[in-house]
């Protein structure tokens, strides 16, 4: 049993439009019969073919029972299973590991972090779009710079693009304290607005340009960036912490995912996989190289 979708709403659209027949919900969950008569009145066998299935779908959206005249419970969508499968099938498969992402992972409600038309392929392997031009991250990328990020409970990370607000849900759920800047005023206040009402304290939002980083917290056990520049901006490296990491996309067309780490002697940069971001805006584009 299921929903009408929409191209089963338009059929019957269409079926009207070409006076076919006038579907009427009432009679079609009482019975199928009355369709089948008056249409062969009319003579129209091959046109009661194709309404036959246009009442099997409206009879199942209407959860009516033909036997028993009771209408059925409506099934529920079973997220924590779809987020089980993501978690197996798409992130342990390919390799990663820590057991506080992973579970991280299986608890954040990620169907509830994108657009309501979007939800029912939130846990599917792609990123998808969330407005403003912007996207939510794949889940496997999401996990793997989580991971990268070798942050534990307690720690305190800085996020550039908060985006939907996924990742710093996840990082939160982590136990780590977040800190996460967003430019685009309407996604900022939205993020904001729905890790407030998830229950994300840990988290805090600005909205403003990250290029800068958040330097009265500085300086960071880790600093996560979801937006693509084609350098590393240098006062974000000045507030990452000796011995933390900064994940980072940079690049223009190719990109690549990079985790620099800070010594007591200067930083490592090491690359890891090509990836593909939305680049990354503001005063970034008025730094000279």
């Amino acid at each position: 049993m299921r929903v009408a979708s929409r191209e089963d709403v338009e059929a019957m659209v269409n079926l009207r439009e070409l006076n076919y027949y006038e579907v009427r919900l009432g009679s079609l969950c009482r019975t199928g019969r009355k369709v089948g008569s008056r249409m062969r009145r009319g003579g129209r066998v091959s046109r009661c073919l194709l309404v036959a299935g246009v009442v099997a779908t409206v009879v199942s959206s209407c959860g009516c029972n033909s036997d028993s005249g009771q209408a059925a419970q409506p099934v529920e969508t079973d997220w924590k299973m779809q987020r089980e499968q993501m978690v197996s099938q798409q992130i342990e498969a390919r390799g990663v590991k820590d057991p506080l992402v992973l579970e991280s992972m299986r608890s954040v409600a990620r169907h509830l972090f994108v657009p309501e038309n979007y939800r029912d392929v939130a846990y599917q392997d792609s990123p998808l779009p969330i407005g403003d031009s912007q996207t939510i991250s794949q889940p496997y990328i999401v996990a793997l710079m989580s991971e990268l990020l070798e942050v534990g409970e307690g720690g305190k990370v800085l996020e550039i693009g908060t985006g939907s607000g996924y990742q710093a849900a996840v990082l939160a759920a982590m136990g780590v304290e977040v800190r996460s800047i967003e430019i685009r005023p309407r996604l900022c206040e939205h993020a904001a607005q729905t890790l407030s009402e998830l229950s994300y304290e840990s988290v805090q939002v600005r909205c403003g340009d990250g290029y800068g980083g958040w330097p009265e917290e500085a300086p960071f056990d880790g600093i996560i960036v979801t937006a693509a520049p084609e350098r590393v901006p240098d006062p974000l490296l000045e507030q990452l912490a000796v011995g933390a990491r900064m994940v980072i996309p940079v690049g223009d067309f190719y990109q690549e995912l990079k985790v620099i780490t800070r010594t007591p002697e200067g930083f490592d940069e090491s690359s890891i996989i090509p990836v593909r971001f939305v680049p990354m805006t503001g005063e970034i584009e008025r730094q000279s190289p």
